[in-house]
């Protein structure tokens, strides 16, 4: 037997649309690092996932990071997922593991939220 998920209704905000046009990041990049991930953290806004691939080559590596809200809305079976993109940046290097974010990403953050 083979089970379906109801999709998830994507949506993006104006300040994940505006990083993405800042860093160089299509659509189809960043769907591609929420729907498979390397490294899952806590956001830094509440109730927010941060999402990261690698990318780059070895000389030049990068971090590809997306941070997500799922949120279910509507009644009984009428249920529905929604997934809000919130922001999507490009990090230079590798970050480890738990580290928090770097201060400027933090700070530009926190002016959204």
């Amino acid at each position: 037997m083979l089970l379906v998920r109801k999709p998830s209704v994507l949506q993006w905000t104006a300040h994940s649309r505006g990083k993405m046009r800042f860093y160089g990041l299509s659509e189809q990049r960043v769907k591609r690092v929420i729907h498979s991930p390397q490294r899952l953290e806590e956001g830094i806004a509440p109730k927010t996932i941060a999402m990261m691939q690698d990318a780059g080559t070895a000389k030049h590596p990068y971090e590809i990071w997306v941070m997500i809200q799922k949120k279910r809305r509507g009644m009984g079976d009428k249920r529905q997922e929604t997934t809000t993109v919130i922001s999507a940046w490009r990090y230079p290097g590798k970050t480890k593991a738990g580290d928090p974010l770097p201060a400027e990403i933090l700070r530009e953050l926190r002016r959204f939220f």
